[in-house]
């Protein structure tokens, strides 16, 4: 699977992502606050995704995050949704949820006002795989779109960085 001329980023990252889990034979599942979905439809535009990708959950609200992923109703209550061990606790419930091998997840802040004390632009991505869970903090800027799209590449990015660490523990 080749980037196609023209492609986004986003675009170019989710095939190699999708040509990097099939190769590896590993399987990725999502979940999204505030990309709501666009991490894994970038990935379902992706020939080949039927191969990778088990499913998502969008959990725009804390009670899907709690109800669907498992995130702990104190840490949500203690940190609010944008935290780093609430992206964690996102990716492994998605990567449980569905049985894949690995969990990708966004949380964050697109604005246009603050939310649970975190500024416009705040963004954690989570990943989770079967040995455990890591977080990564963005600070973003521009329009909504334009955070929510930086956020799915960001996530993207992370998802194809932890294939790259997996297919080499593997």
């Amino acid at each position: 699977m080749t980037p196609r001329e023209g492609e986004s980023a986003a675009a170019q990252t989710a095939t190699a992502a999708v040509a990097m889990a099939i190769g590896n034979k590993l399987t990725v599942a999502t979940a999204e606050s505030l990309t709501a979905g666009m991490v894994a439809a970038t990935l379902a535009n992706t020939p080949g995704a039927s191969g990778m990708l088990q499913g998502g959950v969008v959990a725009y609200q804390n009670s899907v995050k709690a109800g669907v992923l498992g995130v702990s109703q104190e840490l949500l209550a203690a940190v609010g949704s944008v935290d780093g061990h609430v992206a964690e606790a996102m990716a492994d419930g998605a990567r449980r949820a569905c049985g894949a091998d690995l969990g990708i997840s966004t949380t964050g802040v697109a604005g246009p006002e603050p939310h649970d004390g975190k500024a416009v632009g705040s963004v954690f991505i989570g990943i989770a795989d079967k040995s455990g869970t890591g977080s990564f903090e963005y600070s973003f800027s521009g329009d909504r779109h334009s955070i929510r799209e930086q956020a799915c590449e960001a996530a993207l990015a992370r998802l194809l960085a932890a294939l790259s660490d997996v297919g080499y523990r593997s």
